[in-house]
């Protein structure tokens, strides 16, 4: 290997190391290993414009060992996205392009959010399950608008990982031939060889996920071989592909192929002798030859071209089929069809008590035909979340005689992990809105991939059903307790809790329009009533005044309920009952969202949950966080247990008599006391 294509490899692993030496942080080896694979990748093959990062056709590129972002950042530099050379020497300091993760949201070109090892291979079977899905419906002859690849490199790390498999697995089922995967292969992670615990065959068992596999065994310096197996894994069209490169990592380092060289900048003398062997000046940092711009500038005006040709086609493509390019344009500016939101379904206190699993069913079944963009399915639970419309076609190859491309139900099977992850790359490959559903408790074990979701500012919707221990008799294993808690903790997500039909066309309605972040709908498995002065209007508020029961000329309040979900309608027979028996005047608050009333201003916010009124809450959940709101949250800080749902809400005391009685005494305790205001912003 000589010429340009040594000097460019070379500047890759330089730049890399003096970005992670300046910052006294970060990870040299994975870059310095990865270099010729990536070199060979963006320069041969990858289809992309840095002068427009957004393109939709373009080929996807996800950085799933994320540690190795100084690779990423550097190849992003070359190419003429917008980061700049001061971009690489600010690396990992704070408010820097270059953060110490790939991230999105920070850095042109940056596809996806990774770091957390597993997360972006199964980012990239999203994506690679979007452009199959948008292909199959957009393509026609003649005019192939869909049509990239998706390309990943991921390292051992990532392999280990259980997402990884779930995602893989499901990969190969589907048969997704425009995903190409290189493999890392430098057996070195931070514990040391990966032979004191990975010594498994990997091609062996992507083969057996049904993947197409190849080896390229001196990825240090074989460039040839590189490009032959990825213009074979292009060639192979009804497999995913995985290739094994063999590399070491950190090389020409002085710890190169040790675990020394992974995490930690390389020093100041060995950084040096790096350079030396490269015929690069010990003396300069961040320096970059005119050639080595030349040549990826090249590049670059290929994807520039490619564009070109593809917005001439889409033109053409308009003229061919108007409809069709209307609604493609549509969905790449990420606009909601006109009008969509008048088919929510609309509730009155006459309507019969329905579980608000259904009542989402009965949205979906209102919306899936006016909302194309909508993709998602179920982990192994579609008759228990229900969350297949009628006339739903499956997401499935042609060839198993299951569905096809152009179908929108995705059948994930029992990896709600996979799903979550999947789901992300879903929304980041952009033009799709996908949902993921299982039950509430069960969104555990995606919580790798939910919080990517928040954090990536991902529009996922996560319909979560069996949401408390209204479950019944599936017990504790099944009961979630914390797990709102620990979803209204994570920043940037919309977590609903319904109480009846209006609310849930309400949670569905916010959950589409934010399309900056994920939305979590809990919802019950029980029947509800239709709640007298609900309504979708008042619910987009997050928390609204539901009914005040009691006295009807203007007295003042003596308490304020607040209910979430199935415990909205118990709040009103609480009041109900505090009402006829102890002559009071009490107010009911709903609030299925707590993120979106907290975005309401303080006057709002004071005039729901009223100062000076002695205030309770009840959910079937932990109370963890309510005190911010409430004076005495009333819930479940223990796990749940196995039995009718009616003894179970008895056993847990969350019934009118047992509340009202804790409702009387929070009364007696204020009588003589100031009434702390809650929920104030300073």
């Amino acid at each position: 290997m000589t010429g340009i294509n040594q000097l460019s490899i070379n500047t890759i692993r330089v730049l890399a190391a003096d970005m992670v030496q300046a910052a006294n942080s970060g990870h040299p080896g994975a870059p310095m290993g990865c270099a010729p694979m990536a070199h060979v990748l963006f320069t041969r093959f990858l289809k992309a414009n840095p002068k427009n990062s957004k393109w939709l056709n373009r080929d996807r590129f996800v950085l799933s060992n994320g540690h190795g972002c100084a690779l990423q950042y550097v190849l992003l530099h070359l190419m003429g996205y917008k980061v700049t050379m001061d971009d690489l020497k600010n690396f990992r300091q704070l408010g820097s392009k270059t953060p110490g993760h790939p991230e999105n949201t920070h850095t042109d070109g940056i596809e996806v959010t990774t770091g957390p090892l597993g997360q972006g291979i199964s980012n990239a079977v999203g994506m690679a399950i979007a452009e199959r899905h948008l292909a199959a419906t957009f393509n026609k002859p003649g005019f192939n608008v869909i049509d990239n690849t998706v390309y990943a490199i991921a390292g051992d790390g990532c392999l280990q990982e259980g997402v990884a498999s779930e995602a893989s697995s499901l990969a190969g089922h589907l048969q997704l031939g425009n995903l190409i995967v290189l493999y890392d292969s430098n057996g070195i992670q931070i514990d040391g060889s990966t032979k004191l615990g990975f010594t498994e065959n990997v091609l062996e068992r992507y083969a057996a996920y049904g993947w197409h596999t190849l080896e390229v065994a001196d990825g240090d310096n074989d460039l040839d071989g590189l490009a032959r197996a990825i213009e074979a894994a292009k060639a192979e069209t009804d497999r995913p592909t995985l290739i094994k490169v063999e590399t070491t990592i950190g090389f020409g380092a002085a710890k190169a192929g040790t675990e020394g060289v992974h995490g930690a900048p390389l020093g100041a003398e060995s950084l040096a002798a790096v350079k030396a062997l490269f015929d690069f000046d010990p003396a300069q940092k961040f320096s970059v030859a005119d050639a080595v711009y030349d040549f990826y500038a090249q590049r670059a005006a290929e994807g520039a071209r490619r564009e070109d040709e593809w917005h001439a086609l889409l033109a053409a493509y308009a003229q061919a089929h108007p409809e069709l390019h209307a609604e493609l344009v549509r969905r790449i500016e990420g606009r909601l069809p006109d009008g969509w939101e008048k088919a929510l379904p609309r509730y009155s206190p006459a309507d019969k008590p329905v579980a608000t699993r259904k009542l989402s069913e009965v949205v979906l079944n209102a919306i899936a035909g006016l909302v194309p963009e909508l993709i998602g399915g179920s982990a192994d639970l579609t008759g228990s979340n229900l969350t297949r419309w009628k006339g739903a076609v499956d997401f499935q190859p042609e060839s198993t005689g299951l569905g096809n491309y152009a179908g929108r139900y995705v059948r994930y099977g029992v990896r709600e992990h996979g799903m979550a992850a999947i789901s992300n790359g879903i929304a980041a490959y952009g033009a799709n809105i996908p949902f993921a559903s299982t039950f509430l408790n069960f969104i555990s074990y995606a919580a790798g991939a939910t919080r990517l979701s928040a954090l990536s500012h991902l529009r996922v919707l996560y319909i979560m059903t069996h949401d408390s221990i209204g479950l019944g008799e599936d017990g504790p294993t099944h009961q979630p307790i914390e797990t709102m808690a620990m979803l209204r903790a994570t920043p940037n997500y919309l977590n609903f809790r319904p109480a009846d039909g209006n609310e849930v066309s309400a949670a569905y309605l916010a959950a589409l329009q934010h399309s900056d972040r994920p939305s979590v709908l809990s919802l019950t498995r029980q029947n509800l009533p239709q709640l007298e002065g609900s309504s979708i209007e008042s619910a987009m508020l997050g928390g609204y005044n539901l009914q005040t029961f009691g006295s009807d000329d203007g007295a003042k309040l003596d308490l304020l309920i607040v209910g979430t979900g199935s415990e909205t309608s118990l709040a009103v027979d609480t009041a109900k009952l505090l009402a006829a028996e102890n002559g009071l005047t009490v107010k009911v608050v709903s609030m299925p969202c707590l993120e979106l009333f907290n975005a309401q201003s303080d006057e709002y916010r004071h005039s729901v949950l009223t100062p000076g009124v002695p205030s309770i809450s009840v959910e079937a959940l932990s109370t963890f966080g309510w005190h911010k709101y409430v004076h005495r949250p009333i819930g479940i800080d223990s796990f749940g247990a196995s039995g009718p749902v009616d003894k179970l809400y008895k056993h847990f005391g969350l019934v009118p008599e047992v509340i009202a009685g804790k409702a009387i005494k929070l009364i007696d305790y204020y009588k003589n006391r100031p009434v702390p205001t809650l929920d104030l912003e300073f």
